[in-house]
């Protein structure tokens, strides 16, 4: 059977079992009366959250199943869990970060600064961006710059047109929300138990650890000291980015047959059609086709924190990861760019 065939039978136990699971943890929150273990189900019911959505991300990419609009149906449901609204996400991922990966004034997640935009921000949005990059702010960088921002009722600025379905898509996850709220509330009425107590373990802990777990995945998919950023696009056309401007992340223990593979990142993004489930199989493929090309970093927190701490700024003209202060900190692999098409310019 081709890579890049979808198997709907497999897509929807995937989505039932993690459906039960996470209902299974929220269910906890409510009805376990140890405070730690509510917070023990909150974090495994935010994991879980993860999860779903990587299903929701597949169905978004219509490789979930080989039906269109049940791919859609799906992927709805796939992302109420963490409240993303489906069509917003659709075009700021699909169509901008996996149409432009990279490339800065395209692709927003996760674009660094360089040193004259850092040092021209008020005060207060340096601090954020510290922040940021401290390698404990992916939940406070997707939480705000990207579900706030441009996910849930973006403001014009922020909103990628006014199609009706944005809306739609919006009211759907807020309807969520508040009957997800509802049975919490009603839970801790029903068992004589903290209403905030119970709203902060069964919806705060999973929405914030979700939030972080996502930050993190996207953040170490294309942040790595020797991957390239681009601000222009000439440039990074030639540099053939859908294989050198993401990471293959690799874990000790099954971390990341746990996340449904979407850390074999770079066979998703040289052909987003392989569904999650092949995804190991095409990873491997590439990689013994192009095996000096693709980017495997072996995780550990070493790295992680050492990625952050280099990976601040980013001199788009010398291919240079910078600190704050503008120091050099690390040289991104320069690619060696394709010929310049005839009859334009490079």
């Amino acid at each position: 059977m081709p890579m890049a065939q979808g198997e709907t039978g497999r897509a929807i136990m995937l989505l039932v079992i993690d459906s039960l699971l996470w209902l299974g943890c929220i269910a906890g929150t409510v009805f376990v009366e140890s405070v730690l273990l509510k917070i023990v189900f909150g974090v495994i019911a935010g994991f879980v959250t993860g999860r779903i959505f990587i299903l929701g991300h597949d169905a978004c990419h219509q490789s979930f199943t080989p039906n269109r609009e049940l791919n859609k149906v799906l992927g709805r449901i796939a992302f109420l869990p963490s409240l993303t609204p489906y069509s917003l996400w659709d075009v700021g991922h699909n169509v901008v970060h996996h149409g432009q990966t990279n490339l800065k004034g395209f692709d927003f997640v996760w674009a660094p600064l360089s040193k004259s935009e850092y040092d021209a921000l008020p005060s207060w949005r340096k601090a954020l961006e510290r922040l940021y990059r401290s390698g404990w702010g992916p939940v406070f960088y997707y939480l705000i710059e990207i579900w706030w921002r441009r996910e849930y009722f973006p403001n014009a600025k922020n909103k990628p047109g006014d199609r009706p379905i944005f809306l739609k898509d919006n009211l759907l996850v807020t309807a969520f929300a508040i009957i997800w709220i509802g049975c919490l509330i009603a839970g801790a009425i029903a068992t004589g138990q903290s209403i905030w107590l119970g709203l902060i373990t069964g919806f705060a802990v999973p929405f914030l650890f979700w939030n972080g777990m996502i930050g993190f995945v996207v953040y170490v998919h294309h942040t790595h000291p020797k991957v390239s950023w681009y601000d222009k696009k000439s440039e990074w056309l030639r540099a053939q980015p859908f294989v050198s401007t993401t990471v293959h992340l690799t874990f000790n223990w099954i971390w990341g047959k746990l996340m449904h593979h979407i850390m074999e990142h770079t066979a998703h993004h040289v052909d987003m059609s392989v569904p999650l489930y092949r995804l190991p199989e095409a990873q491997q493929t590439l990689e013994t086709i192009l095996p000096d090309r693709i980017f495997v970093q072996k995780f550990s927190w070493d790295w992680y924190f050492d990625t952050a701490r280099k990976c601040k700024l980013y001199d788009f003209q010398n291919k240079a990861w910078l600190d704050f202060d503008g120091n050099k900190t690390a040289d991104s692999v320069r690619v060696v760019l394709s010929p310049v098409p005839a009859g334009q310019n490079g």
